[in-house]
């Protein structure tokens, strides 16, 4: 593993923890485990291409 790789899941890990938090807090927001794994995925996909 190189350096890179470990700030993405670091990035990807924090932006999905931080988006089920606020979901959950604000249920009108949606399912907070659909809201987390939903902008995980949108994150992910792109960077996953370069």
């Amino acid at each position: 593993m190189n350096g890179q790789m470990d700030q993405r899941t670091l990035l990807l890990a924090l932006v999905g923890c931080t988006t089920a938090y606020v979901a959950f807090e604000h249920p009108s927001f949606g399912t907070a485990l659909m809201v987390g794994v939903g902008v995980v995925t949108r994150i992910h996909l792109p960077m996953r291409q370069s």
